[in-house]
């Protein structure tokens, strides 16, 4: 819907006179509601002045003479009006005002500022930025672009203009528009945010206009295999190679907590020996960056040692043969319905698996295997400790019901 526009000329009693009596004629410039004024250099005695038509009374030579420098001035301001909207341009009482008085102000482009961000994260893939987290901001950037075209009909806005409303219909966009969850709207928003909070920090807003938008995400069911699921996989013999390939990297991260990303790239040099002469995993997070110190289990060495003399190996460099994640979730789907575990397994549900099954569900503490996940927080792994507590109370009532018998 296009912007609201008038022009009121009145008089400025405040500013009258003592000397002639006379008052200041002013302007006011409104537009969607809010206001700008300022002077037209013009004064005349109120008695003259017709406040309904806001113009002055009478057809003597100066009524007329005042009367078209007023419409000039009107026409002048219109017109700065019409030209910004003919070029999509986001429009303001003051910067019509800025225009008119040849003080145009430099506005600062949210598209621009989002696309100099991406591109200086680019700069800095495995330097402090992964290649997942650019492409989370390039994903952004474009939901940003496509809601900008189909709700306000515009390819770019100033982040002056930014407010609450912009937050809220662009979620409503992400959800309605595009079928995307909560917590991954909330993502996007976040992402988003991130780009406003820069022109903060630039000063070229003064506030944040989002600061009141709510971008909480809801508990999700990170589902995890048991230990009776995972004593099946590893009980699984394949002939295809591919198949036998992938299980074993999946149990290998079930019994290290690795994620793909780190898993991919492990070589020899993140297996060393630890202050207590065991083997350790010891990789940085691609995701974090922060280091995980993961004690090799026998488990997770066996395979190790199976693909040692792997050739696929040697070309890459990496110590197991990791294919792309997409291949590795449509191997593990099939791998799974072989086994007969009736869950959707995805490559980082052996993530999820380390950090329940394996280590929570034996007594492991919180911070120790937060620490070996490498999460920055402990809230993040009390998630896997409520996943844990829900199983428990699920068993002991299942007990409770026995025992009644």
């Amino acid at each position: 819907m296009g912007a609201t526009f008038s022009v009121l000329f009145w008089l400025n009693k405040s500013k009258q006179r003592k000397t002639t009596l006379k008052m200041p004629i002013f302007v006011r410039i409104t537009v969607n509601g809010k206001r700008a004024e300022l002077s037209t250099g013009k004064t005349i005695a109120p008695e003259n002045w017709e406040p309904v038509w806001g113009r002055v009374k009478g057809n003597t030579e100066e009524a007329k003479t005042l009367n078209c420098y007023l419409d000039k001035i009107n026409v002048r301001l219109t017109r700065i009006f019409e030209d910004m909207a003919d070029k999509g341009q986001s429009i303001s009482a003051q910067e019509i005002k800025n225009r008119f008085l040849g003080k145009e102000t430099r506005k600062h482009s949210l598209i621009d500022l989002f696309e100099t961000h991406n591109k200086q994260m680019k700069s800095q893939i495995d330097n402090g930025y992964s290649e997942g987290t650019l492409e989370r901001y390039e994903t952004t950037l474009k939901h940003l672009k496509g809601y900008l075209s189909m709700i306000h009909k515009k390819n770019d806005i100033y982040v002056e203009d930014l407010n609450y409303s912009f937050m809220a219909d662009f979620d409503v966009y992400l959800r309605a528009e595009k079928s995307i969850g909560h917590n991954t709207s909330v993502k996007y928003l976040r992402n988003f945010k991130k780009i406003v909070l820069l022109a903060l920090k630039n000063e070229w807003i003064n506030r944040d206009p989002f600061i009141r938008y709510k971008l909480a995400l809801n508990d999700v069911n990170k589902e995890y295999l048991t230990k009776e699921e995972v004593q099946k996989l590893r009980d699984k013999n394949f002939e295809i190679d591919r198949l036998d390939h992938v299980k074993d990297i999946f149990i290998f991260c079930c019994y290290t907590g690795l994620a793909y990303a780190d898993v991919e790239k492990l070589t020899g040099k993140e297996i060393k020996k630890g202050l207590d002469g065991e083997m350790w995993v010891m990789v940085n997070r691609k995701k974090t960056g922060i280091q995980s110190h993961i004690p090799l289990l026998p488990e997770a060495a066996s395979i190790l040692n199976k693909y040692q003399n792997n050739p696929t190996n040697a070309i890459k460099g990496n110590l197991l043969p990791v294919v792309s994640n997409q291949k590795m979730n449509a191997y593990l789907k099939e791998i799974g319905d072989v086994c007969g575990i009736n869950k959707n397994i995805t490559f980082h549900m052996a993530r999820h698996t380390f950090a329940t099954t394996i280590t929570l569900s034996n007594g492991v503490s919180m911070e120790t295997v937060g620490s070996m996940l490498g999460h920055k927080n402990l809230k993040t792994t009390q998630i896997y400790a409520k996943v844990v507590q829900e199983k428990v109370s699920r068993e002991m009532k299942q007990l409770k019901a026995v025992l009644q018998i």
